[in-house]
């Protein structure tokens, strides 16, 4: 069995795809790289081909119809033959020493008393332009170095959230909390970093700089205004938050640590929601807003009123144009968190 699955979900690739794939080869034959073209129109089909045929114990290349972010993650699950599972978007990469001291670290924990469910690194934003790149680290809320638990964690600041990029999750508990993303739809990554959080009992945090995530391409889905123009999917993906969030209540709770960061993670899902509906300025989207909010009020009264007359939840809903004006200080902490271009 491979220590590593590692799932690049690519969509017209080809300009970049390879220093993605490159950068993964170094974990040799402990690793599995499953290169999943989602109905690419450009190379991207015979490049992953030609990596399979290079590296064919190592490399798996799979097609399919194009499906979306959420339908190629899928198919690398699908796929996956390996004890451990991360995705990596084909215009990332990771960085050589710190990826060996990961996979040094899964491979001594693997036959460890205690299961592993999840692996925490840092990431490090890469945005185009910029000299100074910030590092997304989490020495001051996680245990460093050792196998613990939720209730271990320290409190989670605002603006500081465990992302796709940070994590790697035991496989099989990925098939077994049933995670199945929806296709055709952006911003599924929130859902992969909160569905699986309350199968997970035993954690550790590598403080490493693992993986770097890329900022720059005008196509890309955290631009501002290719998030607005996709703001239905991001409400979709809000919504199955909350349903999650509130069908779960129960047995999270009883996990106050847990809870507290799922909280959390909703609420700053729903401030970038309202953000960009703000920010679009259109009537509909402003509807849109308030049907939201109506929503979650309807899925969870007391959710409602915690979020509603919190910080965020009251800057999102200030009345009239001027409090709109207020409502986009809340988009300059979503923009420190999600990098909007």
């Amino acid at each position: 069995m491979k220590l590593l699955s590692i799932a690049i979900p690519c969509y017209n690739s080809e300009a970049y795809m390879k220093k993605c794939v490159d950068s993964l080869l170094v974990g040799g034959e402990d690793v599995e790289i499953i290169i999943v073209d989602d109905g690419s129109k450009d190379r991207t089909a015979e490049i992953a081909d030609e990596y399979a045929a290079t590296y064919p114990s190592i490399v798996k290349a799979v097609h399919q119809e194009n499906g979306g972010h959420g339908a190629a993650v899928n198919a690398g699950m699908q796929h996956a033959e390996g004890l451990y599972f991360k995705v990596v978007d084909s215009d990332d990469w990771v960085k050589k020493d710190a990826y060996l001291k990961v996979l040094d670290t899964l491979r001594e924990l693997a036959g460890g008393v205690h299961a592993l469910d999840m692996l925490v690194c840092n990431f490090v934003y890469e945005k185009e332009g910029e000299k100074r790149k910030k590092v997304m680290h989490y020495r001051h809320i996680l245990p460093v170095g050792k196998l613990f638990k939720w209730e271990d964690c320290h409190h989670f600041v605002k603006g500081h959230y465990i992302l796709m990029h940070s994590v790697i999750f035991r496989t099989r508990l990925l098939r077994e909390c049933g995670l199945q993303l929806p296709e055709h739809t952006f911003y599924v990554d929130n859902i992969y970093v909160f569905e699986p959080l309350p199968y997970v009992k035993n954690l550790y945090y590598l403080d490493v700089n693992l993986y770097r995530y890329y900022i720059g391409r005008e196509d890309q889905s955290v631009n501002e205004e290719i998030m607005i123009s996709r703001i239905d999917q991001q409400i979709r993906v809000n919504k199955i938050l909350i349903d999650y969030l509130v069908e779960k209540k129960t047995d999270i709770m009883k996990n106050k640590r847990l809870y507290q960061y799922m909280r959390n993670y909703l609420e700053i899902i729903t401030t970038v929601s309202s953000v960009l509906l703000i920010r679009s300025g259109t009537e509909e989207n402003l509807a849109k807003k308030k049907e939201l909010w109506k929503y979650l009020k309807s899925r969870d009264g007391g959710l409602f009123v915690w979020m509603r007359h919190g910080i965020m939840g009251s800057a999102m809903n200030l009345p009239g144009r001027s409090g709109r004006k207020i409502s986009v200080s809340g988009y300059r902490i979503c923009q420190k968190i999600f990098k909007f271009n």
